[in-house]
Parts: structure tokens; C-alpha cells; sequence
């Protein structure tokens, strides 16, 4: 390894050491995302596990499934700065599992550090609908920001300041959350009557957002000028082509919606805050500049 690089992971190792440790001694809280049974949900695929990590895995991932009942973990940061922002973090996992430290409770650590709130949304896996593998996630997603919004108030967050992050297949439930106008569910309370749209997204290496061999978005979505603003990262040489991301940031220029790109040479597929040799370890300050361009880390 050359020693720029070698000084590189060092560097990136203690941002990530910094961002792993909470900003706030405090207990999540967590919620129910639903009053009930969400809807669509069969409720027979077993019981919720959580693997620790596999073996020889270094450092390990703490993977979640088979889950029925979502919810919410809020991480709140320190009384100062508090900017008032949340953002819901959609874990990624291929629709299979959660990925929960490293795509999930890592990431609202960091965003602590910078003064927002870390809402990670522990959504339905496996995929409930093959045709539709994103269903469930994204009624979940929806719903989650419905009710994040609903509870603003009291919450003491801004209900116009709520944005949504997501890692792969999350970032593919993110991006939907954010592209579509519509709900994906009847409305079950009054929850379901506040908007179920973010106000921004961050999509790191987002997966299924084009069509199979073809670059361009898939057929059920749609780019407009009500998109929210969205950032954008990804290796170049991910197995979960860049032109996901590359695809999705030329349909929101020609919507005119501001939007941030980064792709990398390289990086695979992954590495959420973790890190590397690689430049995309670098991802997390340049969405904090652009965080910062946006105004959503001034104090209101």
C-alpha cells in the first residue's frame, strides 16, 4: 500500500472512530411505526434475528431479519449544536436483511456529531413481494416520515427540515420515498394525513433504480420539479452499477432540482462510514458540505 493511502485509512479510521461513539449519553427512544399490523403483512415468515456478525468478519456487521413489527431508534444529539434537522436512515441488506450498525446506528452517530437528529428505520425483510421488492420497505419508509412530521412538535424538530439516507437497497427505498407523489398504502390514522414526503435524500450506492442492462430509470419512476433536493455517492466499480446514482442526477438536472454527484474510481460495494484505502471514504464530509450549502445544518 502506498503511503498516501496507508495515511488515508489511518485518517479515515479515526473520523470513524469518532463517528461511531454517540453524541449523547441518552437512550434511543424507539417507536412503533405502525399502530398495528402494517398493511400487506402476511405475519407468517418467523420470528426477528439478529446476527452479530460473521465469523472472521472484520470489523463485524450486526444483520437483522425476518422483521413484522418496524420501528423507529431515535438519536438525538447533544442540546448544542441542535439544528433541529432529522434524518431517517434506511439500512441496507439487498431486501434480505438490515445491515444495522454499519448502514444504521453508525450513521446516526455521525449525523449527531453534526447536530441532526439519526432516526434509524428498522423496515420489513425479507422482501415480502418479489415483483414489488421494494413495497414493504417503502410503506414503511412513508409512513416513518409521516409520522417523524406528525411528531415534530413535540419532538422539537423542524417538520420542513426531515430528510432520508439511505445505503443500497435502502438507498433504493429512500430514493422512492422521495420520488414518488403518491402513498403506497391506504391511510390507516391521522398520521397518514401529514405528507409522507422528505424534504431531501442521500442515496449512497442505491441499487434497482434502472432497468436491467439499460441506463435509465426504471419505468415507474419520475423525476419532477417537486422532487426534493438529493445527494448522491458511489464507487465506480460497485457490482450495483454507478449509473443507478448517474442515471437518477441527469433527470434531476433536467428537472432543474438540486443535486450532488460524487462517483468514485473506486470503493466496491458497501463500505457505508467504514474505512478504506479508497477516496469514498470521503463521502460523509462532502455531504456535510453540501448539508451545509443547503442550510440544513444552520441552527433555525
Amino acid at each position: 500500500m502506498e503511503l498516501r493511502n496507508l495515511r488515508a485509512t489511518f485518517i479515515a479510521a479515526a473520523l470513524v472512530g469518532v463517528w461511531m461513539t454517540p453524541a449523547s449519553a441518552a437512550e434511543p427512544e424507539v417507536v412503533a411505526v405502525w399502530p398495528e399490523q402494517p398493511p400487506d403483512e402476511p405475519g407468517n415468515i418467523g420470528a426477528e434475528t439478529t446476527e452479530p456478525g460473521k465469523p472472521g468478519e472484520q470489523p463485524p456487521t450486526t444483520r437483522i431479519t425476518n422483521v413484522t413489527r418496524p420501528t423507529l431508534t431515535v438519536y438525538r444529539p447533544a442540546a448544542d449544536p441542535d439544528t433541529k434537522t432529522s434524518v431517517i436512515i434506511c439500512p441496507g441488506g439487498g431486501h434480505r436483511i438490515l445491515a444495522w450498525d454499519k448502514e444504521g446506528t453508525e450513521v446516526a452517530a455521525w449525523l449527531n456529531r453534526l447536530g441532526v437528529t439519526g432516526i434509524v428505520l428498522k423496515y420489513r425483510v425479507p422482501a415480502r413481494d418479489e415483483q414489488q421488492r421494494w413495497r414493504a420497505a417503502v410503506q414503511d419508509a412513508q409512513r416513518a416520515v409521516s409520522l417523524v412530521r406528525s411528531k415534530a412538535q413535540s419532538w422539537e424538530l423542524a417538520p420542513d427540515r426531515i430528510g432520508i439516507l439511505g445505503f443500497s437497497a435502502g438507498g433504493e427505498t429512500a430514493a422512492l420515498t422521495a420520488l414518488f407523489d403518491e402513498r403506497k398504502y391506504s391511510a390507516v390514522d391521522d398520521v397518514d394525513q401529514v405528507s409522507q414526503r422528505p424534504d431531501f435524500a442521500v442515496l449512497v450506492y442505491p441499487a434497482y433504480l434502472i432497468e436491467k442492462d439499460v441506463p435509465r430509470l426504471q419505468s415507474y419512476l419520475r423525476v419532477t420539479d417537486r422532487t426534493p433536493p438529493i445527494f448522491l455517492a458511489h464507487a465506480g466499480d460497485d457490482r450495483v452499477s454507478c449509473l443507478n446514482s448517474v442515471v437518477l442526477y441527469t433527470e434531476l438536472k433536467k428537472a432543474n432540482v438540486p443535486a450532488e454527484l460524487h462517483v468514485y474510481v473506486a470503493g466496491g460495494h458497501g463500505f457505508g462510514l467504514r474505512p478504506s484505502e479508497h477516496a469514498c471514504s470521503t463521502w460523509p464530509q462532502r455531504c456535510e458540505e453540501w448539508m451545509k450549502h443547503m442550510q440544513w445544518l444552520q441552527q433555525p
